[in-house]
């Protein structure tokens, strides 16, 4: 099995964790270095960081400060590479972490940024979807 470059808890803010960030830019340094070829695990938060939590409340959908989010695992660098090389990824295989199969969905209430939907749904929503099989 291939080793786990980024690990995560998701008992512990993603603001914790050392090997996460929350933007692009280039002076963000990398947190793990891997050649040409190699198999590795990268585990991540959502986008929210983990603070849309499983349950029946969309006051977190509501409160999110969406200034902050889009967590990111990584930068990982290549050995070898160069500014300006086109690399090549391949996706071996994407699913839900163990403890938490589930994922959601949501709208955001027009108070807090909303979306291009805020008109018909101006209040905070959220659906649950648990993973099975």
């Amino acid at each position: 099995m291939p080793d786990t470059l980024i690990k995560v808890d998701l008992n512990q803010s993603a603001y914790d964790n050392d090997k996460v960030h929350n933007r692009w830019h280039p002076e963000i340094p990398m947190v793990e270095w891997v050649s040409p070829g190699d198999d590795f695990i990268i585990e991540t938060y959502d986008w929210t960081g983990g603070f849309i939590k499983n349950n029946d409340s969309a006051d977190d959908v509501r409160d999110i400060d969406l200034s902050i989010v889009h967590f990111l695992s990584g930068p990982i660098g290549v050995k070898g590479a160069e500014p300006g090389d086109l690399l090549v990824v391949d996706l071996l295989d994407v699913g839900p972490m163990k403890e938490s199969l589930w994922g959601f969905n949501g709208f955001f209430s027009k108070q807090n940024g909303g979306g291009f939907l805020t008109d018909h749904f101006p209040l905070a929503q959220k659906s649950i979807w648990d993973f099975k099989g």
